[in-house]
């Protein structure tokens, strides 16, 4: 297995011959309005993506399936929504169904459980996108669970560290852990995905795992760094990939 990291959460994931995007993003640089009510009004994405127009309609035409974890327009926007095939499996949660639908596209899953496709076992799992009033504003977001034999790995989605990442560690014992960090906030309130804290408190809790940090960088409301992840992770004595636009990611 191995995944491309594209940009913010979206990724590329590789698996047995096997290709799914997930939170595809794939709008040009300023395509989008800013995050209203944010500390800033810089237009999003903030980079253009690490692909050619060849090399997207390359990726595009070669994808088997889509993961959509919560339909936030850094997630799933309308460049996507326009320019993905619309006749190939798409996986989401529930509430997300019947929108994606009427966007035309024809074979989406929602996940109220877990589905079994193409030998690969699709879990999912909770998640708190903040806390308070904006945590209940920003919510229904889910998290991922991909298992196929002895592999497993959980994308845990827009979420704070909370009792339903605990609870997702402690269930599937995943050997991969994709987090979303950048420490998103608005004016008022916490952040509302993880900070640096939080993706320690990942990396102590799954002693076992190797923890992928994404979702830095192209959003106007993260402002979390890499650079800054990286320094306090390393404070910490702990380790974690926390790859640049473009990265490939081997997993053994």
């Amino acid at each position: 297995m191995r995944i491309h990291y594209l940009r913010n959460a979206t990724l590329l994931i590789e698996w047995n011959n096997k290709k799914i995007l997930v939170d595809p993003m794939l709008g040009v640089k300023d395509s989008l309005d800013p995050v209203p009510n944010a500390a800033n009004s810089i237009r999003n994405p903030m980079t253009d993506l690490p692909l050619d127009d060849d090399a997207l309609k390359q990726l595009l035409s070669s994808l088997d399936a889509i993961l959509v974890t919560h339909r936030h327009r850094d997630h799933w926007d309308v460049t996507a929504q326009a320019i993905l095939p619309k006749s190939i499996p798409l996986f989401c949660q529930p509430e997300d169904e019947a929108v994606i639908r009427e966007q035309a596209f024809t074979q989406v899953i929602p996940v109220v459980t877990s589905v079994n496709w193409e030998n690969i076992e699709i879990t999912r799992t909770g998640g708190q996108h903040g806390t308070g009033e904006i945590g209940k504003m920003m919510a229904p977001v889910s998290g991922f669970v991909l298992k196929e034999g002895n592999t497993t790995l959980y994308i845990a989605g827009d979420t704070i560290w909370c009792e339903d990442v605990v609870a997702a560690l402690d269930t599937f014992r995943p050997g991969y852990v994709v987090v979303n960090a950048g420490a998103a906030q608005f004016l008022q309130g916490d952040p509302i995905t993880m900070t640096a804290a939080d993706v320690i408190k990942t990396i102590r809790h799954a002693t076992q795992p190797k923890v992928i940090a994404v979702h830095m960088g192209a959003i106007n409301h993260c402002f979390l760094s890499r650079e800054a992840l990286r320094e306090a992770v390393a404070a910490e004595q702990l380790s974690a990939i926390i790859p640049e636009q473009g990265e490939w990611i081997s997993l053994s």
